[in-house]
């Protein structure tokens, strides 16, 4: 038996497990192409930026809300995705959202200006917030923790980390024809998907007690908090840090968050039960999956536009050059189930954070001529590594050990994590590139000066995720315990959290 993280999994041999059906295997392949499907939305519009700028006429600061639109409607709305799985049932949930996605994707594509652009990415990202929490929850109810849900998972996260990944390379392609083409696909790949799942997901009912209520209020509040925070942190450079427009934003925000803090203590059913975060591993688990996606979404916005702008590189040729990430992404993650059981999500979170950091650093060698073989491949290359090792890593840790009726919950908090992460450190990075005169600036060697502060504060946060992973090595080394004990203590402890 090993001990991973929190959770105790059985060092079953892969060739003594139980043969998945055709059925099965189908289940998963189309909650995993919805998983693609988000990931892929996020990352294509990225090399398609600087063209949306040119033909919308938008700054940088104006521009970021293109990508913060849609993190923001997925970050904030996932735990009431999470929720309505778990009431209403994981199946209707999963198909409805995706039909929304499938809509907000034509009207993305048809936008014919910014406003409305903002608008149809922040619907498809609160569609996604519920696709994504009811596929993962359907996955940890239907195969069994431990080997047979870490092999589920990491097959799930490579899709998930693979579309992420590879939609740069995608998003290259369509881009030379257009921009608009980057939001229409995802349209009929949706509806494909949509009538496979019709087919196959099997009906469920809902896993909730009928009893509980959904809490609208709190999505409101956590939801309209993140949107007044980035909009403060991205207003900033231009109002003034101490301008009565910044301050109000900040007071205001964390007046919103103070409140969604009190509602979920008085709510009957809290859309979070903040009683959760008293685990540490689960705790660690958010903190690292907000640094890894949300330092690499800033660190995507900066190097694309740098590369097509300052070095003159075609869309085509800035998505080439991240597909060795997407490679090492799609020869890592499937392989992460044995690597997993072996050593356990939370050395496995902290070398792939090391890696994120390694990556970052190392591209801060960049020149006004990028030089691609010496310093972006090798970035390019650890942080696809963080990524392969990452995502599974941290999906196992968030969920071990919680009940099947709060799997959804559990599920939404880390994807919450991962795109709020995306929204704030975003908000932050063009913050900075703004103070240095980044909207103003075309000469390369000048933007160049204006980008390098912000690369330096990716890596920051990325060393602080390091950290963090670092100290859940030395507590689970403290804390070590006979593996049956304390995986039934941490699932009594869940249990009375969730109750």
């Amino acid at each position: 038996m090993h001990t991973v993280a929190g959770m105790t999994s059985s060092a079953v041999p892969a060739a003594s497990a139980p043969r998945w059906s055709p059925r099965l295997w189908a289940i998963l392949v189309v909650l995993c192409g919805a998983l693609f499907l988000d990931a892929l939305d996020v990352s294509m519009v990225g090399v398609a930026l600087p063209s949306i700028r040119a033909d919308l006429g938008l700054t940088t600061s104006s521009l970021q809300w293109v990508v913060s639109g849609y993190v923001l409607g997925y970050g904030g709305l996932l735990l009431l995705g999470g929720r309505a799985a778990d009431l209403l049932g994981r199946r209707r949930v999963f198909l409805a959202a995706l039909a929304v996605f499938a809509v907000a994707s034509l009207l993305g594509g048809l936008a014919s200006s910014a406003a409305l652009l903002i608008a149809a990415r922040f619907i498809k990202g609160a569609a996604a917030a519920f696709t994504a929490p009811a596929g993962l929850s359907i996955i940890t109810t239907t195969f069994a923790e431990g080997h047979e849900r870490n092999r589920a998972v990491s097959i799930y996260s490579a899709f998930g980390a693979s579309g992420f990944s590879l939609g740069l390379v995608l998003s290259g392609l369509l881009t030379e024809l257009s921009w608009r083409w980057t939001l229409l696909l995802p349209a009929p790949v949706a509806l494909v998907i949509l009538v496979a799942g019709i087919r196959l997901i099997p009906r469920q009912a809902s896993q909730g007690r009928r009893t509980r209520r959904f809490d609208v209020p709190g999505a409101v509040t956590v939801t309209a908090a993140m949107m007044l925070l980035v909009s403060a942190l991205v207003g900033a450079p231009q109002s003034g840090w101490v301008s009565p427009r910044t301050l109000g934003s900040f007071a205001a925000a964390a007046v919103l968050l103070a409140a969604f803090s009190i509602i979920e203590r008085r709510s009957r059913d809290p859309l979070l039960p903040l009683g959760i975060f008293r685990s540490a591993s689960l705790s660690r688990a958010n903190v690292c999956a907000l640094v890894l996606f949300g330092s690499y979404v800033s660190f995507q916005f900066l190097v694309t536009q740098y590369l097509q702008i300052a070095a003159g590189w075609s869309a085509l040729t800035t998505a080439l050059a991240f597909l060795p990430a997407g490679v090492v992404v799609v020869i890592a993650s499937p392989r992460m189930g044995p690597l997993l059981d072996r050593f356990g999500s939370a050395r496995m979170v902290a070398l792939a954070l090391g890696c994120l950091v390694a990556g970052y650093a190392w591209f801060l060698r960049i020149g006004v001529q990028p030089d691609y073989p010496a310093v972006i491949l090798p970035s390019v290359l650890l942080i696809g590594a963080a990524f392969g090792l990452g995502f599974s890593s941290l999906n196992v840790q968030a969920t071990a050990g919680v009940p099947d009726a709060e799997q959804g919950l559990a599920s939404g908090v880390l994807q919450t994590s991962f795109q709020i992460g995306g929204a704030i450190v975003l908000a932050i990075v063009t913050a900075v590139v703004d103070a240095r005169g980044g909207n103003r600036l075309a000469a390369p060697a000048a933007l160049l000066s204006a980008y390098k502060p912000a690369l330096e504060v990716i890596t920051g946060v990325a060393a602080l995720g390091v950290a963090v992973a670092v100290s859940g090595l030395a507590t689970s080394r403290a804390r070590q315990a006979p593996a049956g004990t304390e995986r039934r203590a941490e699932q009594n402890e869940l249990e009375s959290i969730s109750s």
